[in-house]
Order: C-alpha cells, then sequence, then structure tokens
C-alpha cells in the first residue's frame, strides 16, 4: 500500500516530533508521551523494513512484525514505570515540571 520510502519519510517525521517534545517540553507526562511517539516511529520503520523483507523472499517472514511486538512489550513497561514514577513525584512534590524538579534538592 505505501511504498518504503514514504513509510521511512513518516517515521522521521514521527521521530523528529519525539525528540522536540522530550528536549524542549518541561512537563514529564509530554515527555513520556514524547517517548512513546518515538518508539512508535520505531514500530513504523521496523514493519516497512520487514515488509520490503518479506517481499523479497519466499518463506514469508514475519521479522518486522516480531522486532515490533517486542518493542511494544517495552513501550508497555516504560509506560506502567513512567507513569508510576509520575504519580510518585507528584504526591511527593506536588509539582510535574521538569525545571522546577531540578531546583529541588533532597
Amino acid at each position: 500500500m505505501f511504498s518504503l520510502p514514504a513509510l521511512l519519510y513518516l517515521s522521521a517525521l514521527l521521530f523528529s516530533i519525539g525528540i522536540y517534545g522530550v528536549l524542549a517540553r518541561r512537563n514529564i507526562l509530554v515527555v513520556l508521551m514524547s517517548l512513546e511517539l518515538m518508539l512508535n516511529a520505531v514500530n513504523i520503520a521496523l514493519v516497512g523494513f520487514g515488509r520490503v523483507h518479506a517481499l523479497s523472499t519466499t518463506s514469508g517472514e514475519h521479522g518486522g512484525q516480531i522486532f515490533t511486538l517486542m518493542v511494544l512489550a517495552v513501550a508497555a513497561a516504560e509506560a506502567a514505570i513512567g507513569l508510576s514514577l509520575l504519580l510518585l513525584i507528584w504526591r511527593r512534590w506536588k509539582t510535574i515540571d521538569l525545571r522546577e524538579l531540578c531546583r529541588l534538592s533532597g
């Protein structure tokens, strides 16, 4: 349906937006969402490469889909740990602003 260059451009665009969100935002929740966006960009690239590889071989391997499932498992673990840390930070310091948290000591 889509060509590999189109999928890679989309993946690069989403990854770039995710990097901007991680580097420029102050809210921890937005940073976590940007990390998820970056992982989804990697998933798109992996599925695209897997599709091209499956078309070039006769065995019909599912390498891109398997890698994507592994990345999704890591993303789920990252989201669970990140959100639990977010709740702990909110309960202790009543802020999720990264610049405010950097000024705290102790």
